[in-house]
């Protein structure tokens, strides 16, 4: 699936919730499904800066594509990561660095967000592309 395609699918998803509490359950249950980042990536190099709780993030390339695994020691800010990876995983470096990302604006979340939680969100979605543009300088 595209990058588009996936997001596409979570408005879908998110569409379906009646209220913001449902959608945080949601949010919450994705977190438990999270792809989770092995210890030895635990470390303050893989932490996400901006971030109000701690959010390891870890990359790698397999087969010309980005994998990402990550946790966090919050459970919304765990889904919060969770939905971000399933956007960007497993895709192509430079389809990550040209993505938009206004599905989070069409699903309300960054709205229903603390002002920090939106600050740590912006932070999240700029070091995934980080490491797009990291691993795609090593393909050329």
């Amino acid at each position: 699936m595209s990058i588009e395609e996936i997001q596409n699918e979570i408005i879908d998803e998110f569409s379906m919730f009646e209220d913001w509490e449902e959608r945080y359950q949601y949010m919450i249950d994705l977190g438990k499904d999270l792809p989770l980042i092995e210890d030895q990536y635990k470390t303050d190099s893989n932490i996400i800066k901006g971030c109000q709780s701690k959010v390891w993030v870890h990359a790698e390339m397999q087969d010309d594509k980005l994998v990402f695994t990550a946790d966090s020691d919050a459970i919304i800010t765990k889904g919060i990561i969770a939905i971000l990876i399933r956007t960007f995983s497993n895709q192509h470096p430079k389809d990550i660095i040209h993505s938009e990302t206004d599905f989070i604006d069409k699903i309300g979340l960054k709205e229903h967000l603390s002002p920090t939680r939106a600050n740590g969100l912006i932070s999240m979605i700029k070091q995934l592309k980080m490491y797009a543009i990291a691993y795609q300088t090593q393909l050329k």
